[in-house]
């Protein structure tokens, strides 16, 4: 079973397009931390990259547990929370798993989640360092052209860093940290960011989405 289920999701990245309709899932995970943080991020950042990468990605975004077979059915998996975060050993291996096989998993800290999920991602990959992604890095020149993170929300005067899990010459894991990208995908009535820095945000994203199926 657990061979196929690799199977399916490496097939269904490698045939992927822009075009082509699919589902993306929000990961729902244990120890404390509010997973369910900006609820309309996600969905606003798919019809942003439909209109105007012209996808064709479902609006519907379920939330999908870390040690969950249904994992390998979203070929992208979105991360955020404010705080605490824990896997258990078979969440790990079947998060491993998912990634090796294909998937993708990009986690925006969204303030208070950095201390606690760089312990977990050792846990999956204790091998692959967490490592900054350069400015030329591709993710950063997709659709749109950046140099490095955008910066959405202040909150302890840090720099915006891209760090990644690189395994076998492939990005499976992106982590936005000291950016808030997912809140400047929210609704406007949610937080009062300038239009500037919200076409930033859905700009970025876009990127990252582009860059997640098409690497």
């Amino acid at each position: 079973m657990r061979k196929w289920i690799i199977l399916n999701i490496a097939l269904l990245i490698a045939g992927l397009s822009l075009s082509q309709s699919y589902q993306l899932g929000v990961l729902k995970y244990g120890g404390g931390g509010d997973y369910y943080a900006n609820p309309t991020a996600l969905p606003n950042l798919i019809e942003f990259c439909n209109s105007n990468l012209k996808t064709s990605i479902s609006k519907e975004t379920p939330y999908v547990e870390v040690g969950s077979p249904d994992l390998f059915l979203y070929p992208y998996v979105h991360m955020t929370g404010h705080g605490n975060v824990v896997f258990s050993s078979q969440e790990v291996e079947n998060l491993r798993t998912y990634l090796k096989g294909g998937g993708f998993l990009h986690i925006d800290d969204n303030y208070g989640m950095d201390q606690f999920i760089r312990v977990e991602l050792k846990k999956i990959f204790p091998n692959n360092e967490l490592v900054e992604l350069p400015f030329d890095h591709a993710v950063f020149h997709q659709k749109y052209d950046f140099n490095g993170l955008p910066k959405i929300h202040e909150h302890d005067g840090k720099r915006p860093q891209a760090f990644g899990i690189i395994v076998d010459g492939r990005l499976v894991c992106l982590y936005t940290y000291e950016t808030d990208l997912s809140d400047g995908w929210e609704d406007t009535e949610v937080h009062n960011d300038a239009a500037e820095k919200r076409t930033q945000a859905l700009q970025m994203g876009a990127n990252i989405l582009m860059y997640a199926f098409l690497q």
